[in-house]
Order: C-alpha cells, then structure tokens, then sequence
C-alpha cells in the first residue's frame, strides 16, 4: 500500500517522526523528513527546517518536489517553550505548511496530522476553538492569544484542539476534498518519546501517571507509526475528517467518566 509512494515526514530527527520515517522506508516509501535538526540515523532525504515561522515554512516549500503523495505532520513539542511558540509548531505553523503543500499532493493523496489525547476538551472549547482555527495564514500569535484570553500554560492541549478541529474543516475544504486528498488524525495518549519529561513538567506527573495507569502502560513510538501509516496509506482510502485514537483505550477511559458510563458493565 505504500510502495512507489512519496511521503513527507515531518519531525523525523527523534521519537514518533523517526519510528514512522524508518517504517515506511521498509515499507517501500520514499521518505523526505524535515526536522530542524539532523537525525542521528538517516531514514530518506533530509530537509533542515524550521517550522515555527512563515519565512522558515516558506523556505522549506522552496525544497520540496512538485508532486508527492502525502504529508505527515508529526513535528510537534511539548509546551514547556510557552504557548505562542507551542501553536506556532503545533498548529498554525503545520496548518501553513499543509495550505502551502496541498496543490503538490497527487489527487487521492493524504495529509495525517499528529494530535494528542490531550486536545479531547475542543467540543467544551468550541467556542474559542473556531475563532482560533478562523484565524487564517500564519498570523501574531501573541494577538490571537490576547484576544482569546490563552494562559500561557495551557499552549499544549489548545494546539491539539486546534489541530483536531481543524483536521475535520480542512477535510471538506476544496483544496484537499476536491482533488481527492484527505485530512485525518491520529491521537496518540502518553508514549515514551525523548519529550515525556516534559509532558510531566507541562502536564504534570499526576496527569501523566493517571493516563499511564488507565491503559497499563505508556506507548511506544513503534505503537504509533504503523497506525500513522496506515492512515496515509490507500487502504486508508475511505477514512476522511476523522480522528484515530492509538492510545491503549485511554479516550474510552476518559469517556467513561465524562459521559457517566460503566466500562466494565456488559
């Protein structure tokens, strides 16, 4: 499903983006990764590249072939940088990257986005999630923060609401849904990436240790990318506008106590 194809993965150097690359090479891909920073191992061609301004997303265009089949936006970090360079990254730099892209990908190509279990709250913040998401381009993000009133603590799960939400408009929009091209997510809960530290410093340890004790483990890079794949692949071909929990059951557990159901009943 994946042989002859020409990916674009984002945040190659490390964790789930290094996983996905090396994957889809055996696979029988071709892998064009960008990162910032250089992988230790390569995987494909490598493109240095910053992603959290328009002059950097720009110049990485500039680099990319005339046609590939599809986009993996994995790059992402975890919020301890604040929250104006977190959905620079996490969202407003990926949503400028993916628009600037999008008349490159072949028709019935793909674009996956990387959310988190923790953008879950964008029905509760629909709201504020809809302005965001309205804003176009790539746009002052410090302005958009005044005028939604964001704590600067909260930068990590409003880019994976942003994300999510804007995963199912960009679905339907003409330049992905009229030439065949769609847009999904996939969700992954707490995975043993070099950035779990951080999660804890972010999120803090008893978040993090509850998500991990409701599925039994923390995931694995390995546990991601294959799912990743999956949806950029044509076996994929009927899935559009949808979000992928790979998680351990970790969105069920969370739903279970939102909703007031019993997991256990049945």
């Amino acid at each position: 499903m994946l042989i002859g194809k020409t990916l674009v993965i984002t945040g190659v150097a490390s964790g789930i983006g290094a996983r996905t690359a090396e994957l889809a090479i055996t696979m029988g891909a071709d892998v064009i990764g960008i990162d910032i920073r250089e992988p230790v191992k390569s995987n494909g061609s490598f493109l240095a590249g910053d992603l959290s301004t328009a002059d950097g997303i720009a110049a990485v265009v500039a680099r990319l072939p005339g046609r590939f089949d599809a986009l993996l936006n994995i790059a992402g970090i975890s919020g301890s940088v604040g929250a104006a360079k977190t959905l620079a990254i996490n969202f407003y730099g990926l949503r400028h990257l993916t628009e600037n892209v999008a008349g490159r990908l072949r028709e019935g190509g793909a674009v996956v986005n990387v959310a988190s279990i923790a953008g879950y709250g964008w029905r509760a913040n629909l709201d504020r999630a809809r302005r965001m998401v309205g804003v176009p381009g790539f746009p002052d993000i410090e302005r958009v923060m005044a005028d939604n009133a964001v704590a600067n603590e909260i930068g990590y799960p409003l880019s994976k609401e942003l994300l999510l939400l804007w995963t199912q408009i960009a679905a339907h929009q003409v330049q992905f849904k009229g030439r065949g091209i769609r847009v999904n997510a996939v969700s992954p809960g707490p995975v043993e990436t070099p950035i779990l530290k951080e999660f804890r410093s972010v999120l803090g340890d008893e978040r993090v240790d509850s998500d991990i004790s409701r599925t039994g483990r923390a995931g694995t890079a390995s546990d991601i990318a294959p799912v990743v794949l999956f949806m950029a692949s044509d076996a994929a071909r009927w899935i559009n506008g949808a979000n992928i929990a790979c998680d351990g059951g970790l969105e069920a557990s969370v739903n279970a106590d939102v909703l007031g159901f019993n997991p256990q009943q049945g």
